[in-house]
């Protein structure tokens, strides 16, 4: 009996440790089996944290050349910026210069358009001044026709017989005179019949007090004869004393005023034909009455 709780109480302590044993066990499997599910539940955890992992990365490298991509295009976007800065600048600067040229341009036009009206009005002048002056050449001419027809009217006989023409050359009235009607030769008293073609044509000229008359004395070219030279050494005389002749006696006997008479001795030296033969030299030998204008007159009118 002794034995048998000897046993007993030996054997309980290993039946307790068994049993204690056996439970402590469960409970480190169960422990264990939480442990397991809680390392898969890490384990799958971590790996969605690692591919969350990776696509962030994957993110944020498309970031990063999404963020390169869009420096670029900003570093474009600034050169084209200062590019259309500069070209607008060099508009304006070119638009300016424009200006500047059409405003040059404009004055221009405007120093044109004053010296336009300034030479309109110069031209509207001088037409003036030319129809003015077309009028009084026109009178002129018209008094000079007047007076050429009458000297030819009161000298129709003595312009028949060839002792004088009448010429009208551009408004200026010339009478000719033949020596051979005025002047025997080498002498200077006026023949009869010169006296009286000079009486004509001085009472014709007494009419125009506008008029002033130059007489000119003409020669040939034959020499002074010995016999005269010691009164004309030369023709210029022998033309000058003639042509004095004729002015003495148209403001002595016709009455005209000396200040309107000229008298003038030209020589052989305006011959009006050839001297080589007899014909030429008479018509050589002449008095020519130039009608101008008489200053006096023309300063009071």
């Amino acid at each position: 009996m002794k034995s048998f709780l000897l046993v007993l109480l030996l054997g309980l302590p290993l039946v307790l440790g068994a049993c204690v044993s056996k439970n402590t066990y469960q409970q480190k499997v169960n422990e264990t089996d939480l442990l397991t599910r809680d390392v898969t539940t890490l384990t799958v955890a971590n790996d969605e944290l690692r591919h969350d992992k990776q696509e962030l990365q994957n993110d944020l490298s498309n970031l990063n050349g999404r963020l390169v991509e869009a420096l670029q295009q900003n570093s474009k976007l600034q050169r084209d910026l200062l590019a259309a800065y500069a070209t607008q600048e060099r508009q304006e600067g070119d638009l300016t210069l424009h200006q500047q040229q059409i405003d040059a341009m404009h004055a221009q036009l405007t120093d044109m358009q004053q010296t336009n009206d300034q030479l309109l009005a110069t031209i509207e002048e001088l037409n003036r001044a030319l129809e003015k002056e077309k009028i009084a050449r026109e009178a002129r001419l018209a008094k000079v026709k007047n007076t050429y027809n009458q000297l030819v009217g009161a000298l129709e006989e003595e312009i028949k017989r060839g002792e004088l023409t009448i010429s009208n050359l551009e408004g200026q009235l010339s009478v000719n005179l033949l020596n051979k009607i005025l002047f025997d030769s080498g002498k200077t008293t006026i023949k009869k019949e010169g006296l009286k073609v000079l009486q004509s044509l001085g009472d014709v000229l007494s009419k125009f007090p506008d008029k002033a008359l130059q007489v000119a004395g003409h020669t040939d070219n034959v020499q002074i004869s010995e016999r005269l030279k010691e009164r004309f050494p030369s023709n210029w005389e022998l033309s000058t004393a003639r042509a004095t002749s004729v002015v003495h006696f148209l403001q002595d006997k016709v009455g005209l005023p000396g200040e309107r008479i000229i008298a003038a001795g030209y020589g052989e030296y305006q011959p009006v034909a050839s001297n080589d033969d007899a014909e030429g030299r008479a018509l050589n030998r002449r008095i020519q009455i130039l009608l101008v204008p008489f200053k006096a007159v023309a300063e009071k009118e």
